[in-house]
């Protein structure tokens, strides 16, 4: 059986078991079997595949047709060009936080400063700043000791020397109190959203997931406290659902914050709002 037939055999098995990218887990599951990019599995699927490697793939598939996701069988998931490694403990990285880091580098623009990624996980947004702005000193925590770890992990892989992380329940470790811009991606559906029945997130950390007060707890917590760790001017920036938007602004400015913005993601949808303390 050659790599093509392979392939197209477990896409139609990853259809039907109801996956929203049939082909493309299908390719990158093999390429990690194979060790190898995804361009050349174009070039040289004709190849025989052999038992070994039917083998392992189909351990892979299987697992995929079962709902797991495919950042963690892989180990990785790609963020803002980086390679991140993965793990149950922490959510996965997505695209549309990419523009909780865009947005955070619009207002961050000064050659020197101080950013802090509440809530880091894989360490993503911290990462991706750090990658953007090296002479920053970038912190990230997370209350998830394995996270952590991770977030560490993936800054010595990469090489990226000038972000830390430490342990912390949001601001209870922080002592420092002059971030020019503090970025967070917290909890914010409500413990009966649908959404927690589908997909990747069925299988991530429902802490990292769901917050009180109708998915809403986790923001107006943060927007009452950043404003004692951020320099005068300085910015605060929150992921939040698509539809939490209006709100989120509203808790900005009967917080006192100015400035008062937010960016649409990838789909058009209202993903990250923020404020000037």
């Amino acid at each position: 059986m050659s790599l093509d037939e392979l392939l197209v055999m477990a896409g139609r098995r990853l259809d039907a078991a109801g996956s929203p990218s049939p082909r493309r887990d299908a390719e990158m599951l093999l390429c990690h079997v194979l060790g190898v990019e995804r361009s050349w599995l174009y070039t040289w699927g004709d190849r025989a595949s052999d038992v070994e490697v039917r083998a392992r793939f189909e351990i892979l598939v299987a697992a995929r047709a079962q709902g797991r996701p495919v950042a963690y069988l892989l180990g990785y998931r790609e963020f803002w060009g980086l390679a991140l490694e993965t793990s149950p403990t922490t959510l996965i990285p997505r695209p549309d936080t990419e523009t909780l880091v865009t947005v955070s580098l619009e207002h961050g623009v000064r050659s020197r400063g101080r950013f802090l990624d509440l809530g880091c996980g894989t360490g993503a947004v911290a990462l991706a700043f750090a990658s953007e702005r090296p002479q920053w000193h970038v912190l990230g925590v997370d209350v998830v000791h394995d996270a952590v770890m991770l977030a560490q992990r993936n800054a010595v892989r990469l090489g990226i020397d000038n972000a830390d992380f430490r342990v912390s329940d949001w601001f209870a470790s922080i002592e420092e109190r002059e971030f020019d811009v503090i970025a967070a991606n917290p909890p914010y559906l409500s413990d009966d959203d649908p959404h927690l029945d589908h997909g990747d997130v069925r299988f991530e950390p429902r802490s990292a997931l769901v917050a009180s007060a109708h998915g809403l707890g986790d923001l107006r917590s943060l927007i009452a406290r950043a404003g004692h760790h951020l320099k005068r001017k300085g910015w605060l920036f929150l992921e939040h659902g698509a539809e939490q938007g209006e709100v989120v602004r509203g808790m900005l400015l009967e917080a006192g914050y100015g400035d008062v913005v937010t960016r649409t993601d990838l789909g058009g949808r209202e993903r990250v709002s923020g404020g000037r303390c």
